[in-house]
Parts: structure tokens; sequence; C-alpha cells
């Protein structure tokens, strides 16, 4: 499987070392042709909301990427990447705005309020959870469904081949929600091309 993560700032090169304890090919993506390289999903990184999104029509990517996860490309949305996703952000703009969420910015305060705990993960059980300068979501709709809770406040969700958490899983030793998100890109690929 080939993975691609937006490697514009943030902490992309830790989620390629997860990529690969479980043998997926991360592809860093800098530049608009490197969207052009087939993909079987995509992560959206931790870092600034508003940065990303503006490097992102910079470089001629913001289109592009949009238009294939509107085609369903799976994509995996960590802090930043989160509020990249959701259709409502408070305190900022939305961006791609392709979940039924609404995300708060920052909303466990500045560098100062980071912090480290175990939450449980629906589907998966009870993981570690990093929260750097985290968003929480404040509620879903539609097609969102909340996969997990840290004190009453949605940090995790999913809509189809779209998954989200406010948290750093790729800070910790633990791959479970990496290969919750390459099963979910393992089944979109199954319903593209059926096995004969």
């Amino acid at each position: 499987m080939r993975i691609g993560i937006l490697a514009l700032q943030g902490a992309f090169a830790e989620h390629a070392n997860l990529l690969r304890l479980l043998g997926a090919q991360p592809v860093e993506l800098r530049q608009a042709r490197d969207l052009e390289e087939p993909l079987d999903g995509v992560i959206l990184p931790g870092g600034e909301s508003t940065v990303m999104g503006k490097l992102l029509h910079d470089l001629g990517m913001f289109a592009p990427l949009r238009n294939m996860l509107e085609n369903g490309l799976p994509a995996f949305g960590t802090c930043a990447g989160l509020l990249l996703l959701a259709k409502e952000v408070d305190g900022g703009v939305p961006q791609f705005a392709l979940m039924d969420m609404e995300a708060r910015r920052n909303a466990y305060g500045r560098q100062l309020g980071s912090f480290a705990t175990q939450t449980t993960f629906r589907g998966i059980g009870k993981i570690p959870a990093v929260f750097i300068r985290a968003p929480y979501i404040a509620r879903t709709w539609g097609q969102a469904q909340a996969l997990a809770e840290v004190d009453g406040k949605i940090v995790a969700a999913r809509q189809g081949n779209l998954l989200v958490t406010a948290f750093h899983p790729e800070l910790t030793d633990d791959l479970s929600v990496h290969r919750y998100f390459l099963n979910m890109v393992q089944a979109a690929a199954a319903k593209r091309c059926p096995a004969v």
C-alpha cells in the first residue's frame, strides 16, 4: 500500500515510521506533482492548520487533493488534519470541509496545555493518546460517527473513508490507530476492485 503523507510541516516523519512498521510504503507529498503518483490513502498530519491550508493553495495542491478525497481516497487527519477535514471550525476557517463535524481549535490551550492520557477507541479498545495544542470535536451530525472521547469531549471520528483524531497516535509506540486506517484503505481498495 502506498500512503501519501502531507509533508509541508508537522510530524510527518513519525507517521512514515509507523506506516513502515505496518508494511505500508509512505510517500511524502510536497508539491502538486506528487499527487499524480498512485496513492491508496493519505495522511494529513498535525501542524498549524491555517498555515497548511495556505501552503496547499500556494503550491497548487488544494484543489487536486480535495478532488481525490471527494472521490473516495481514504484519509487520516491528526490534530491539524482534523481541522482541515471539518465542515465547521470554531475559531478558524473550514478548508476541505468534508466531514459532518464542528471542531474547536486549540481547545486544550497552548503548548502548556499538552498532555497524555488513555482513551477507549471504538473497534480497537484502550489506546494511549497524546494531545498537543489539540482541537476537539464539539459535535457530529449526518454521516460522521464519534469513535473516542476524553472527559466527555469527542477526540476521534470517522465518516466513510475519512478518519480523524484530535490526538497524535504517531507519537506513541501503539500501532493500532494506523492499523485501523490501513484496514480502511484495504476495504476501500476492495470496493474499487472487487475480487473476481
